[in-house]
């Protein structure tokens, strides 16, 4: 039973049917399932293995959407019992992630979130149109890891580098990695800017940021 409720919970984020993720997520509560066994088990595969499939061609931003949304319902059953039983998942680095100010695109930005943190990293998304200061704010406050800066704009990538600027001015930039993303973003530009790295997809922002921290196994949470 057990494992049949998991592959139902795999299929439901690979088919974006978020109604089935609310449903089966109310099932696995239900039959006494732990929470984090029916996201780590149920939804998080099928969210991988769409990543995987939009990384090779074979999907597409709407499927990515429409995944990523599922889960998001399931998640949204599970988590209040995980809080009532006081579980939490172990973290990989702790991750801020924002749209540089004057710049409100997030689609992008939200399918790196999803992934980062159904990777097992600990993800705080600040939103849009996110001023400098608040980047260096959040990751003093989260003790971050890892930020990621999204711009899809031309005329707002160069708040990629302010705000690698302010991290640096506020003393951070030595135990902080930071990348960027974004349309016009590119490997070049990181490395001009002064960034640790770039991805063009969120399957390669994973990869990228397991890389920067050098982190394979799920560590606990400190």
């Amino acid at each position: 039973m057990t494992e049949q409720l998991l592959r139902a919970m795999r299929q439901s984020v690979i088919d974006g049917d978020a109604a089935a993720a609310t449903t089966l997520a109310e099932q696995a509560l239900a039959a006494g399932m732990p929470p984090l066994e029916a996201i780590d088990d149920g939804f998080v595969p099928g969210l991988s293995w769409v990543g995987e499939q939009f990384g090779l061609g074979e999907l597409f931003l709407p499927d990515m959407m429409l995944a990523a949304r599922a889960m998001q319902k399931g998640l949204a059953v599970l988590e209040p019992e995980m809080q009532r039983q006081a579980a939490t998942r172990h973290v990989l680095g702790r991750v801020v992630i924002g749209t540089v100010k004057g710049d409100i695109h997030e689609i992008g930005k939200n399918l790196v979130g999803m992934m980062l943190a159904t990777s097992g990293f600990e993800v705080h998304d600040l939103g849009v149109d996110v001023a400098p200061e608040r980047f260096v704010e959040a990751a003093q406050e989260h003790d971050a890891d890892l930020v990621g800066i999204s711009a899809l704009l031309t005329t707002t990538m160069a708040g990629q580098r302010t705000v690698v600027e302010a991290i640096e001015a506020a003393g951070l930039r030595s135990r902080v990695k930071v990348i960027v993303g974004g349309a016009p973003a590119s490997a070049q530009w990181a490395s001009e800017i002064g960034a640790d790295g770039y991805s063009e997809d969120a399957i390669g922002a994973v990869a990228l940021a397991r890389q920067l921290l050098g982190v394979g196994e799920v560590v606990a949470a400190g």
